[in-house]
Order: structure tokens, then sequence, then C-alpha cells
């Protein structure tokens, strides 16, 4: 028995999702100012009779649940299978999140290609025509038999059409362009993003079918929609570099089958996108010789040691309010380091500019570059370079002791492949191998200040 059925205007939020029954110049769940827009949703009327869903699942007991295992598919892109977590897992669902323009489609079309050694591949594009994309593959190098491209922003006529072909891969390009006649609100709204995405996700469960959805992302660098967007998928995927570099860093912010946090390095040529076997030396390639302000930090992103160069520039200011820029990391953490060296050390920063740069565009987020930054603003404050075979890592306390960091022989291995040989490191609670490198060790900021600048 169908239920009867009404229209309903209500008003959502295109940031988290929040629905409310009235407009508000600001959402009282997240604090976004004009993000709430009309929808028209069609719901149940009060009074009628609900009829109770039947479902085709049974329970299993746990001692009878295959705990081996599934075989992953690879599509032969190291970077992107490593980022996945060593290949894509039968029915997953992911979401590939980035700002237009840095390789999305690119990536995902390179990838399409390869994946149809498995079975066909079906690319539904909404935001392109079919032409635009044989273009595109022809710049790219793809030629694949089985790979099937539709022109489709419906998602019945998609589903009917992936029923029909029952591809062993399915992409959609992109969510945000992608609606379903069930609701009456615009294609991108709350709601149209939500059910889309559901529909997909039971369609990618049900049939087996790995599923990878683009998602475009808001000027905070959030994905474009709910945030519950990304609790519905298994993995979510963050391009992330500049507009004007060539370097695309692909990073896991969710992976329920691998490690988060693990990224992988592109190369954005003419051909599409070159992976990068070897990071490391890419992002030091251009170094050169050291400078003051220049200092090498073995940092780990997922499983994967990356040495980067932080760099800084301390200058008189000439104005009243000294400034603060950094890129390619924390500003409230540069922020604490600068009141440490202050407080615990006696090296003031009032009345100085600070620059802080991470070279080749990555993003640094664990705190295990602390003391590498606190050597870079030293650095360069007192114009001394530190030796060009030196690498540094460690985190700092308000108290100006330094801690040790997890995987510190994984980051002294990778230093010594790159030709390092001294590293200055907090003293570990174990001892690490002096195998690797030369290792100099302090127990916290003011004997490391005194001891490698003098100063404090």
């Amino acid at each position: 028995m169908r239920l009867p059925l009404k229209q309903k205007t209500i008003y959502s939020c295109q940031q988290c999702g929040l629905q409310s029954p009235k407009w508000l110049g600001k959402c009282p769940d997240c604090g976004q100012w004009n993000s709430l827009v009309e929808e028209t949703v069609t719901v149940a009327k009060k009074g009628g009779k609900i009829v109770p869903l039947r479902s085709e699942s049974n329970p299993v007991r746990l001692a009878e649940v295959s705990s081996t295992d599934e075989d992953r598919l690879h599509c032969g892109i190291a970077e992107f299978d490593r980022v996945l977590g060593g290949g894509v897992v039968p029915g997953s669902f992911t979401l590939i999140g980035g700002d237009p323009g840095i390789g999305k489609s690119t990536l995902l079309l390179q990838a399409a290609g390869r994946w149809t050694k498995a079975g066909p591949v079906l690319y539904v594009t909404a935001e392109e025509s079919t032409r635009q994309v044989k273009l595109r593959a022809g710049r790219l190098g793809v030629v694949a038999e089985d790979l099937y491209l539709l022109a489709e922003t419906s998602l019945q006529g998609a589903l009917e059409r992936v029923r029909e072909l029952k591809p062993a891969f399915l992409v959609v390009d992109s969510i945000q362009t992608v609606f379903t006649a069930a609701l009456e609100s615009a294609p991108g709204s709350v709601s149209q993003v939500r059910e889309c995405a559901a529909r997909l996700m039971h369609l990618a469960k049900g049939e087996d079918i790995p599923t990878f959805i683009v998602g475009h992302v808001t000027k905070d660098g959030s994905i474009a929609g709910p945030r519950m967007l990304e609790h519905m998928v298994d993995t979510v995927l963050y391009f992330e570099g500049e507009r004007g570099h060539q370097f695309r860093i692909l990073r896991a912010v969710k992976n329920r089958f691998g490690a988060a946090d693990e990224i992988g390095v592109f190369e954005m040529t003419g051909k599409g996108l070159q992976e990068i076997s070897n990071p490391s030396a890419l992002f030091l390639s251009e170094r050169g010789t050291p400078s003051p302000g220049s200092v090498v930090f073995a940092g780990m992103e997922g499983t994967r040691p990356v040495l980067v160069e932080f760099q800084a520039l301390v200058a008189p200011t000439p104005h009243a309010q000294a400034r603060r820029s950094v890129v390619g990391w924390d500003n409230a953490r540069l922020a604490m380091v600068l009141a440490v060296l202050e407080a615990r050390c006696g090296i003031p920063f009032s009345g100085m500019d600070v620059y802080l740069n991470v070279a080749g565009g990555l993003k640094i987020n664990e705190p295990a570059a602390d003391l590498a930054v606190a050597a870079a603003l030293l650095s360069a404050r007192e114009d001394v370079s530190l030796p060009a075979e030196s690498v540094v890592f460690g985190e700092i306390s308000l108290s100006g002791a330094l801690r040790p960091v997890a995987q510190s022989e994984n980051r002294l291995k990778e230093a010594q492949k790159l030709g390092f040989s001294k590293a200055i490191i907090p003293t570990a609670e174990q001892r690490l191998s002096k195998e690797y490198l030369e290792l100099t060790q302090f127990t916290d900021l003011s004997s490391f200040v005194g001891d490698i600048f003098g100063a404090g």
C-alpha cells in the first residue's frame, strides 16, 4: 500500500546539511551565514499506513563470516593504488575532491583506461560531452575498447545503463551535476547530493561494483555539499597543489581499507598525470647550497617517509604589527613555536615579520615538524646555515621539552638513502640504531638553541 504524499518546503544548509522549516540568516549548526537554500521535498502525509519493509538479508554468525582479504584490483598507476591502500576493493565507494582543473577527471580517465583489463568500465560524464572526453582521452593516450562513455545528468538514466552494461567499474563525474527526478530541488543542492550519493552507494554495495564519484570543493577547501557525504563513502581522496605548480598530491583523508593520510605524488604534464616514485628526491631537487632559514625535515605521510625543505625568513617589520605568513603548515602551530622560543629560550620575535614556506607545495600536518620549524626560524634570525647533510625532526611541548616522534627509524632510513649523514632529534625513550646516521639528541629546546646556534 502506497503512502499518501504531499510537497513541503524546507531550508537546507549547503555546508552541513541542516534542515529548517524556516529561513535563517545564520546556520545554528555550522555557523555559516546565508547558507540555507529553499528546497521542495515530497513527504508522506500523517495518518497514512506504514508498510513494513522486507529485508532479504539474514543474520550471520561472526564465526561463519569469511576473514580472508578480498582481492584488490590494480589500475597500474602505482601512486594511485598506494593511496587506495594497495588497490581497489570490490564494491567500494570512493569520493575524489579537489579544486577545478587540478586533475581529478584526468586521473580517473587514465585509471579507467587501465581498469578495462578487469572488464567494461562506464564513465558517466555529467559535465562534459562525450566528444570532449574523447578529445581529452586522445591527448592522454587512453585507448581502451571496453571503456564506455555516457553523457547523462539523470541518475535514473545512469542507473538503467549500469544494470544493462554491468560494468566492472563505475565513474560519476561529478556528483554535484547529477540529479534525481524524485526530488524537485536543483542539482547540487544538499538533498540532491545526499540522495544521489545514497543510491550510488546502494548500487556499489549491492552489485559489487567499485564506484568513484567526483566532488567539487568550496572556497575553504571542503567538499561542496553536506559533510555527511564524506561519512557515507568508504574512501575520501583530496587533490592538493597550487594552480601554477606542476606537482599534484593525492591524499587519503579517510580510508576504510588502508592507511589514512597516505599520499601519492604526481606531475601534471601535457600527456596527463605522471607518477613520482621518489617524492623526497623531487622536493629536494632544487635545494642547492644551504642558506640561512633552510632546514630539511624528515616527515611521515601515512606509511611513507617524505623529506621536505622548510624555508623561513625573519626580517624587521616596517609596520606597527608584525606579519606572520605560512604556506604548507599550520598557522596556529607557528604561533605556538614562536611563543615557546620567546618564553622558554628568551629569543624574541616581536617587531619582526616571519614567513614560513614548505617547498614543493606539500602540506605538513604532523607535530613532528616543530623542531624543524624552530631550527628554520632560528637559522633565519641568526643568519646561520645548518649543515647541508643534516635532517631535523621532533615535537616541542609548551614547557620547551622535546618529545620523540613515531617511526623515527623509517625517517632516518629515508634520510640515509638520499645522502644525509646527520640527524638532529629529541632524546628518544628507546635507543635508536646509529647505523643509519650520526645522531645529535636533545632533551629540551633551550639546550638545542644553545648548542646549535649559541643563542638563548
